[in-house]
């Protein structure tokens, strides 16, 4: 009984320490990828209601960078959803009507926190801290 609990171990052990086939390595990397963009959106979402919270004029450069530097630091996955929600805000505005001017100010600011610039480059001062 003792030789049969030892040999499962050694066998728990070593299958563990084996090398996975590629289509669990695969899987595995997808669900990093889903999490990471679940996390992004949400760290979009947040940045979104911050902003309308702070209602500070001069403050949206800000919340865009933030936005995307967070959600990009998850991984590729928290990137990606960053650049979705980004780039679909921005051509939702386009079909509004706002100006391609604030567009192109607004995703320069998106690219720039994506790339791990620091979003305080976009910070208007007398800011709460809060934010």
């Amino acid at each position: 009984m003792r030789l049969w609990v030892c040999i499962a171990l050694l066998s728990v052990v070593l299958g563990a320490s084996a090398d996975r086939p590629a289509a669990v390595e695969a899987l595995i990397r997808a669900g990093h990828f889903a999490r990471d963009a679940a996390g992004g959106a949400w760290d979009m979402i947040r940045a979104y209601q911050d902003m309308r919270e702070a209602n500070y004029i001069g403050a949206d450069k800000y919340f865009h960078a933030r936005g995307n530097y967070e959600a990009a630091q998850r991984g590729p996955g928290g990137a990606w959803a960053a650049k979705v929600i980004s780039d679909g805000r921005e051509y939702w505005q386009g079909v509004t009507g706002r100006g391609a001017e604030d567009t192109r100010a607004d995703q320069k600011a998106n690219e720039w926190g994506r790339s791990g610039g620091n979003p305080n480059r976009y910070r208007p001062k007398g800011l709460p801290r809060k934010y």
